[in-house]
């Protein structure tokens, strides 16, 4: 057995995030491990891709052009892939301070829209009539407006919407994802996948449509 075989093991990561023009280096898409260990800061900082303008916004990156790279650097090199076969490059912009009237405008559309979905749900299952019959049950008298019910009920609503999402502004409660969160995760992950086959399909049909 050859001692001197470089021997590199890589493992793309999911999901990274560059700026306009940067070059991305390995160790900035991938997990790896070289070996011998004296070649790890080479193999780390090898560019694999730069960011241009025509990228848009998204660029997906295939495990062929990371051992394309390595190959072209270390001709003796023995690399073995473990994971992803891509790796999506979300390319972000300089982040411009929010339009507060924009945020306002936003945030008073929820709070009225959301108050007109409970205030329909309500009437559609005679929450009063409910209350009602609840305070008559308890108290024994009759009251349009049973505040001693209607108020705690109210104030619940709130707390059990802050418990639901986990979250009070930037406060979690506990480590649990909140249901929101897991939503949020799964439509990522699918659009990642979309976005991972459409880029494989798209190279696909420009090699077709390359000349012999």
């Amino acid at each position: 057995m050859n001692l001197d075989t470089k021997k590199i093991y890589i493992r793309l990561r999911h999901r990274i995030e560059v700026k306009m023009g940067q070059v991305v280096l390995l160790q900035d898409c991938c997990q790896f491990i070289a070996s011998p260990s004296r070649i790890k800061k080479t193999v780390g900082t090898l560019p694999i891709y730069r960011v241009t303008p025509d990228d848009k916004h998204l660029v997906v990156l295939d495990i062929m052009k990371v051992i394309e790279a390595l190959k072209s650097f270390f001709t003796d090199v023995e690399i073995e892939s473990f994971g992803a076969n891509q790796v999506i490059i979300e390319i972000v912009n300089q982040k411009n301070r929010p339009n507060m009237l924009l945020v306002l405008f936003v945030c008073l559309l929820l709070f009225v829209g959301s108050g007109l979905a409970i205030m329909n749900f309500h009437e559609d299952v005679s929450m009063l009539g409910v209350h009602q019959k609840i305070y008559k049950i308890i108290t024994g008298e009759e009251k349009e407006h049973p505040l001693l019910l209607q108020i705690p009920y109210s104030i619940g609503i709130g707390i059990g919407m802050i418990l639901f999402f986990n979250h009070l502004f930037k406060k979690r409660f506990n480590e649990e994802p909140s249901p929101l969160e897991v939503e949020m995760f799964l439509y990522q992950q699918n659009l990642d996948q979309y976005v991972a086959m459409f880029e494989n399909k798209e190279a696909q049909k420009k090699l077709n449509d390359e000349p012999d």
